[in-house]
């Protein structure tokens, strides 16, 4: 089952490395991973989107949980959280097809952010569903190249 865990981490060498080390430990395969610095430069939030057994990744959010560079641990997957992600995709073009591609990214509100002669490069920012749609419109198209950044996450409401 895929599910999605948030540590604040005191910024520390080495406490990325522990945590993918962990999920290999447990046959979970990490589907995606997003770390950075929060509004303390001191502390960084690591999203990691899990793929596994149930019972393995609750032995993995209790190592996680228990490591002493790690301040708080969530599973995000047991509350309402709002996710984003970044995708930056090059696409093969030619002058019959832009006008089909420019309305693709329209409808996606994805933004061009380079073209050269034979291909176009946008970039789209949203949740995982909406990333998916906008390469999976593109796909007949060619895609040359692409980049996701992995889903970055927060809690919902006040917490």
């Amino acid at each position: 089952m895929k599910r999605t865990l948030s540590a604040l981490c005191r910024n520390e060498p080495g406490v990325l490395a522990m945590m993918a080390m962990e999920c290999g430990k447990y046959d979970a395969n990490i589907l995606s991973l997003a770390a950075g610095e929060t509004e303390n430069p001191e502390v960084s939030r690591i999203v990691l989107c899990v793929d596994g057994d149930d019972g393995a990744i609750d032995e993995i959010g209790r190592y996680l949980a228990s490591l002493d560079a790690v301040i708080q641990l969530d599973d995000l997957s047991r509350k309402d959280f709002v996710d984003r992600e970044l995708v930056m995709i090059k696409v093969a073009t030619d002058p019959a097809r832009t006008g089909q591609l420019m309305q693709i990214f329209e409808v996606f509100r994805a933004n061009v952010v380079g073209m050269g002669q034979e291909t176009v490069t946008v970039e789209l920012s949203g949740d995982q569903e909406r990333v998916d749609g906008l390469i999976k419109m593109l796909i007949p198209y060619g895609i040359k190249s692409m980049c996701r950044s992995g889903m970055i996450a927060l809690k919902r409401g006040d917490e």
